[in-house]
């Protein structure tokens, strides 16, 4: 396979062959793919074996791959300049375009990750209440800035390393740790903590840990909490944003955040990010206040061109329900199949983003996921492989549908997992 003679070629020049951990399939053991071509809700490999792809560049390519409207759109801007490293008017609109979509945004600053927005967004909070405490929760990720490096999710709690060496102990300590839908412990740890905290920072719906949904006045906890003690709530939809609702996690469940980080989506595949929020705390952001950010790249003219025309695409009335019913026809079909097998499997969605677990009922806490079946999940994960079918290679990581995705991908999907759930039982 090529593959294999590429991953050999690849450990000699990169760290374990990958440039971002979770692509290494270590956890779930095997070679990892790797891939040279996308179309719609396709990829197709070295060996040029095609895939339906529930991946979606880990949440980005929410028109499906390589859209027309998104190509031409790219090809267009890169005819007339990479980069310049100056202020463009398609920024301007794309900016006008995230204020007015996402309830919470007065103003917003383009970054070129979702780790340097979230990074941003917690120097910003430290700046505006000059305070040093955050509080996160625990199987929450949001990138891997040292102060977020602690007890973290995704491709860290993948290999079993819960924090990263390199990270001071004293950019730990002011990271304050909760678990996520304990509403009752962020109640005392304000109490504890009173006039210390800057800020919480959360994904509103967790999805780093697999899909973890918002219990019931959790978000509404965090944002009573917050206003009564001055500290800044940051919601991190850089997964969520454009996902789960039109106006993200925080339109969906009526929760208007302080600060907002957005990623993934609004790039449409390439790197873009974002922070915005209320105005009294964005202008404290340089060169209008003392705290300091800069990017030659921000704002990158090819990369906004590729946002505007995706969140153009994902505007469009009837968008959004159409995706989600789609998604809902993936899990209810998985969950179906896995019962006429006898496996101990359940799933569940919201908007475009799902979650399957090998448990008997949707988890709600990080030691809940934890309790899922991983080794049954990694025979799944190869067995749909093998069928040509694309789950993230990790039992904590959150699957996404596109709207390339329709009756035939789902269909084939779902008599692939048949056969896979009747090999488990």
């Amino acid at each position: 396979m090529k593959s294999e003679s590429l991953f050999e070629r690849a450990q000699r020049v990169i760290p374990a062959g990958v440039n971002s951990p979770v692509r290494a399939f270590r956890a779930v053991g095997g070679v990892p793919l790797f891939f040279e071509r996308a179309s719609g809700a396709y990829l197709w490999d070295a060996d040029r074996r095609r895939y339906i792809d529930y991946v979606g560049s880990w949440g980005p390519m929410v028109a499906g791959h390589s859209h027309p409207a998104v190509v031409e759109a790219v090809q267009e801007a890169a005819s007339r300049a990479l980069s310049f490293g100056a202020p463009t008017e398609a920024e301007v609109e794309l900016a006008e375009m995230l204020c007015r979509l996402v309830p919470s945004l007065d103003q917003v600053r383009l970054v070129s990750s979702g780790t340097e927005a979230t990074m941003t967004a917690i120097r910003l909070a430290r700046g505006f209440t000059g305070r040093s405490v955050i509080v996160k929760f625990e199987g929450c990720y949001h990138g891997h800035a040292d102060a977020l490096l602690v007890k973290a999710g995704s491709g860290a709690l993948t290999y079993g390393h819960p924090s990263s060496a390199g990270v001071p102990a004293e950019t730990a300590a002011h990271t304050m740790v909760m678990d996520y839908n304990d509403s009752s412990g962020l109640k005392a740890l304000f109490q504890e903590k009173a006039g210390q905290i800057a800020a919480v920072i959360v994904e509103p719906v967790a999805g780093n840990m697999n899909l973890v949904l918002p219990a019931p006045g959790f978000l509404e906890g965090l944002r009573e909490q917050c206003t009564r003690s001055g500290a800044v709530l940051i919601f991190d939809e850089v997964m969520t944003g454009f996902r789960v609702a039109l106006g993200g996690a925080q339109a969906r469940y009526g929760i208007r955040p302080d600060l907002t980080t957005l990623g993934k989506v609004i790039g449409g595949g390439l790197p873009v990010g974002a922070v915005g929020g209320r105005r009294d705390i964005m202008q404290k952001i340089a060169p209008l206040g003392p705290v300091y950010q800069a990017g030659t790249l921000s704002g990158n003219p090819v990369a906004v061109a590729a946002g505007l025309a995706t969140l153009k695409l994902v505007s469009q009335p009837g968008f959004q329900h159409r995706i989600e019913s789609i998604t809902q026809q993936l899990v209810t079909g998985l969950a179906a199949e896995a019962r006429k097998a006898g496996v101990i499997f359940s799933a569940q969605s919201i908007g475009s983003m799902f979650g399957i677990y090998f448990r008997d009922a949707p988890p709600r806490s990080f030691a809940e996921v934890m309790q899922c079946d991983r080794e049954r999940f990694n025979r799944f994960f190869h067995a749909m492989l093998d069928h040509g079918v694309y789950f993230a290679p990790s039992a904590y990581e959150t699957g996404f549908v596109s709207a390339a995705h329709d009756r035939p991908e789902i269909e084939t999907t779902l008599v692939a997992a048949r056969d896979c759930f009747e090999r488990l039982s």
